[in-house]
């Protein structure tokens, strides 16, 4: 039978509308992956799926009435058990054919198979394919229960007794073969070939359609609705720089913004509002966060990226004349920019530095005390870092930056926009007349907040921002809140590569294990009032801590383009001072293009499990008196010559030469593995050929473990 192509579409009240964009989604991918396994739908068939305020629809190719019968071969019992010695059915056969719609007939047709243990039969039939209204009120039911739909409503139908649960009440179902209308049933309703299309400013009403492959086109002519969620989506897009350029500016740019409109509108028309200049005094990120999360406006800017007073709206309505919608969305944004201009004004009534004392009142956490608490923690880790960096004034500025750095918390306009936590302090840290790089840490010392956001401006936010991570990581850490596969509610991954990030990118010359050690020290208090909790307080933090770290950092290497051995390479050693990763990493990947690495590597990986099997510790030390074999007094040359350059390559960070200066080892370890016992009878020799392998070990691991590179 010919395929046609189909079209599903479910009409119900508006939806979600941060969720709209993967309804959408997930409905038209179920329902077409139920077609296709239930050999509707051709492996071919393309689905394209449709989402508006009051839809989701999907309209499928190549989609058959009828599926094609399968052949299926059924296991029903050993050979012994179904046939007599005559070769006759045993009544236990006819039973089991029976029930399979068989009879004696088909016993002669019987495949006989032997499964490993005994000859079996096996009974093969076909089974008639399914019609579409079978295999499409399954694949429906299907979709319906894979929407990922956090919360679902009851509702009543119109018999005023039945009840159904779904995200919205439906109110309509259409579903079209080609031409042809497929029965189905669900959530109350029937399936037909009319829908509704836009409240206002549909021309027709209802919408039918007499063929699947209408649709968008006829419910955009007739319904004024533009069923695709990404054509809606550019339409705005779109508009709104249409719009922007004519008011002369540019649009915010908020992809989430732009999916929740789009998930708000059935036909969008982009209007321009403005209010009044003065509200331009408030700090434009308020005004901005205002408009975007309260009116879903698009804020305007200007050339430098300055807010003007203008802002555009995305309109659900055409009217002839827009100046009472225009009007209407000025009357209602002016209180809220009212509102962000009291909280600013009250707020700077009171400085940044009397609010501190407010935040021993505010819990942090039940087990590590009050964010007066914390910031103190938060002051001694930045105070540590800073004489680190033996820079006494930066050690002034940090301490008063990260006292000050949670004050905001307590003003209304972070209680009403916790979004602007940092941001706000800044701007009072500046009313109140302190330093700007003191004003800027406030809030850097967020920074960064995401994945590619930006790092601390300056070295007094960067200090502050590590405190803070590190704060944070010692603590949750010390109290066994330790981020598990699925599960990591205080965003500790965020912290450690934020942490990462700012010790590789700025180059400091801080290392990881102080840096840990010294945020530990800060919990001192903590630790002295809950002495039942210090021993798991300090494994989680010397071991369990720097693990999480540089776990975090492999991670973050292998996603950047390095290797796997490359990155256990480099990683695998610790190296306390991130700055020199992306150079150690460089040194790696051109020693691996050395026709000596391969061998050098294997030699390495063969030491270290020779050395890990020595009971005691071995040191690197040699007796040249107690060199007998040519090779092992080769290979002492060899390292007496070749370590001292290797080392002061190292020592200037040239870790490229450091780890080529080695090639020159190859033979002689080759040599040496060839012709000298290692674990001599006498205990001097051995130990003394011990001792050249761990000198020979630590040469070559220096920059990076180059066993990681053997095959």
């Amino acid at each position: 039978m010919t395929a046609k192509n189909l079209l599903v579409e479910l009409f119900v009240e508006e939806l979600p509308p941060k969720a709209l964009k993967k309804l959408g989604e997930v409905f038209a991918q179920t329902l077409t992956a139920s077609l296709k396994n239930a050999g509707l739908a051709a492996s071919t068939a393309a689905v394209t799926a449709y989402a508006s305020p009051r839809r989701l629809a999907a309209h499928v190719t190549e989609v058959a009435a009828v599926a094609a019968d399968k052949p299926v071969v059924q296991k029903l019992m050993p050979v012994a058990v179904g046939l007599d010695a005559a070769g006759n059915a045993t009544p236990a056969l006819l039973k089991k054919l029976a029930a399979l719609g068989a009879d004696a007939s088909c016993v002669p047709n019987l495949r006989r198979e032997n499964d490993g243990k005994a000859d079996v039969l096996f009974y093969e039939s076909l089974a008639k394919g399914a019609t579409l209204a079978e295999g499409l009120q399954k694949a429906l039911e299907a979709a319906l229960a894979a929407l990922p739909i956090p919360k679902v409503m009851s509702y009543q139908l119109q018999d005023g007794w039945s009840s159904v649960n779904f995200v919205r009440p439906a109110h309509g179902l259409v579903a079209l073969h080609g031409s042809d209308v497929v029965p189905l049933a669900i959530l109350g309703l029937n399936s037909g070939r009319e829908t509704h299309g836009h409240r206002f400013e549909a021309t027709v009403d209802p919408v039918v359609f007499a063929h699947a492959d209408e649709y968008a086109a006829k419910l955009a002519s007739d319904g004024a609705v533009i069923a695709s969620f990404a054509e809606r989506r550019a339409e705005i897009a779109r508009q709104l720089a249409a719009a922007a350029a004519q008011a002369g500016g540019k649009p915010i740019d908020d992809d989430a913004l732009l999916d929740e409109v789009t998930a708000l509108v059935e036909r969008p028309n982009v209007l321009v509002g403005q209010f009044e200049e003065e509200f331009l005094a408030v700090p434009q990120e308020c005004l901005i966060l205002t408009m975007k999360a309260n009116q879903k406006y698009f804020p305007l800017l200007d050339a430098a990226g300055k807010l003007t007073n203008k802002f555009l709206v995305v309109s659900n309505i055409s009217p002839a004349d827009a100046s009472a919608v225009i009007g209407g969305n000025e009357r209602v944004v002016r209180p809220r920019l009212a509102d962000a201009k009291f909280f600013f004004d009250q707020d700077r009534k009171k400085s940044l530095e009397s609010r501190v004392i407010g935040l021993s009142k505010v819990v942090y956490h039940n087990k590590l005390g009050t964010q007066g608490e914390r910031t103190q923690r938060v002051a001694a880790i930045a105070r540590a870092i800073a004489h680190e960096l033996r820079d006494v004034e930066l050690t002034h500025k940090v301490d008063q930056a990260a006292l000050l750095s949670k004050a905001d918390l307590l003003t209304d306009m972070v209680g009403e926009f916790p979004e602007l936590q940092g941001i706000m302090g800044r701007y009072y840290a500046l009313h109140d007349g302190l330093r700007p790089d003191v004003a800027n840490a406030i809030e850097d010392h967020y920074k960064p907040r995401f994945a590619g956001d930006s790092l601390p401006r300056d070295l007094v936010g960067t200090v502050v921002a590590l405190a803070d991570k590190l704060e944070t990581l010692v603590g949750m850490f010390g109290i066994g809140q330790i981020p598990t596969g699925d599960r990591d509610p205080f965003a500790l991954r965020r912290h450690a590569l934020g942490t990462i990030r700012m010790l590789a990118e700025g180059n400091l010359d801080l290392p990881v294990d102080r840096l840990i050690h010294s945020a530990s020290q800060a919990f001192n208090d903590w630790i002295a009032s809950h002495p039942e909790a210090a021993l798991d307080f300090g494994f989680h933090t010397t071991r369990t801590l720097p693990d999480f770290i540089y776990d975090r950092l492999a991670g973050s290497l292998r996603e950047q383009g390095y290797t796997a051995q490359e990155v256990d390479a480099v990683v695998s050693q610790r190296p306390q001072r991130l700055g020199d990763i992306p150079k150690r990493l460089a040194a790696v990947r051109a020693f691996s293009a050395l026709p000596e690495a391969a061998a050098l590597a294997a030699a390495n990986k063969r030491v270290g499990n020779i050395l890990k099997k020595v009971e005691d510790s071995v040191d690197a030390w040699v007796d040249a008196a107690l060199l007998k074999e040519a090779a092992e007094v080769a290979l002492h040359a060899a390292l007496v010559e070749v370590v001292p350059q290797a080392d002061a390559a190292f020592d200037t960070g040239d870790y490229a030469e450091s780890l080529q200066a080695l090639a020159a080892l190859r033979a002689p370890v080759d040599a040496f593995f060839d012709g000298v016992m290692v674990n001599a009878d006498d205990p001097a020799l051995r130990s003394n050929r011990l001792g050249l392998l761990a000198k020979l070990h630590a040469a070559m691991n220096k920059v990076a473990d180059i066993s990681k590179l053997s095959a």
